[in-house]
């Protein structure tokens, strides 16, 4: 019984342009318990995927307009869509059409005629990655949701890791970045300060100068927050963000000193939009910089060597086009 509920919590997405394919397949999948949509072409299938999120695709490879080589490749090259696993229905059998697929980004294959049981064996295995994949994203929701509250402990900073986010994201679209990296950053925005949570309120909400031990203690949060982070592999690339994003180019920044280019690109492009944020907001101890305050600050401090000038001189760049947009 339960087998059968966890079934029928699953989506399916059939896409073949023959009525009586995507019947057949609905039926013998329905009996299994799954939810079953189908779709007849390329336009029906994006919607569908927009709006119902399938758990996984079985998507033929010959069909008018768009092939399912394209909408694979599309929906593997989209952060929404990438991890819903793909399986290519085939009456081909070159290898170089099962080439094509895999360079698409494709899951699986099968080929025609189908047989139900090796079609049941293969979605139970996909689905169950899809599972796990789940669990991590989950995982990943609670780190975000943990970085909001360390944020919640300051009023003064209220939103400040939704606009990082936002921020980050957008300058590595503007950099031309991959969507991978992008994805780092915007998880990088909620997760950078997480180490804080194992920082006192008596040392964070200090008015005055941290002592020395204070700031030691301040110094451990990037660390802290890498160590917490560091079982979940899907935050691979978020870890060098949270490390290193208090570095300095100059070297003069923590917790490992490093200098230039050594400090990881995208640790390099969050503390940029960090500092912006920062001279932005208003906080007890100052007033709220204008931005064209915060631009001259940012780049008199690149010249200082605090930051990495080329990507100061592109945030602002992207910023200006933004405001041309608008």
């Amino acid at each position: 019984m339960a087998e059968s509920i966890r079934h029928r919590s699953q989506r399916i997405l059939v896409v073949d342009d023959h009525l009586d394919n995507t019947l057949l397949m609905r039926e013998l999948l329905s009996r299994q318990g799954y939810d079953v949509l189908i779709a007849s072409n390329a336009d029906d299938a994006e919607e569908i995927m927009r709006n119902s999120n399938p758990d996984l695709v079985l998507l033929d490879v010959i069909m008018p307009g768009k092939s399912g080589y394209e909408l694979c490749r599309q929906w593997k090259d989209s952060p929404e869509t990438r991890l819903v696993p793909v399986v290519m229905i085939t009456g081909l059998s070159d290898r170089e059409d099962k080439i094509r697929g895999i360079e698409a980004g494709a899951d699986d294959f099968l080929n025609k005629p189908i047989f139900p049981v090796e079609l049941f064996a293969r979605v139970a295995s996909l689905l169950r990655v899809k599972d796990y994949t789940d669990e991590l994203e989950n995982a990943d929701n609670v780190l975000c949701t943990l970085g909001r509250s360390v944020e919640s402990r300051d009023p003064y900073t209220e939103g400040h890791c939704e606009r990082l986010a936002d921020y980050a994201s957008a300058l590595g679209l503007h950099m031309g970045l991959s969507n991978e990296e992008q994805l780092a950053l915007r998880r990088g925005g909620f997760l950078h300060d997480l180490g804080k949570i194992a920082i006192s309120d008596e040392i964070l909400k200090k008015h005055g100068l941290l002592s020395p031990d204070e700031w030691h203690l301040m110094h451990q949060h990037p660390v802290i927050g890498e160590n917490i982070c560091k079982p979940l592999r899907s935050l691979r690339m978020v870890l060098p963000i949270i490390r290193h994003h208090h570095e300095h180019w100059n070297g003069s920044g923590y917790p490992d000193h490093l200098a230039g280019e050594e400090i990881p690109l995208l640790a390099r492009i969050l503390q940029v939009v960090d500092v912006y944020d920062a001279l932005r907001t208003e906080r007890p101890y100052k007033a709220a910089h204008s931005h064209r305050q915060a631009q001259e600050t940012m780049q008199a401090e690149a010249r200082l060597g605090f930051w990495d000038g080329s990507i100061v001189g592109e945030f602002f760049s992207m910023l200006s086009l933004r405001e041309d947009a608008a």
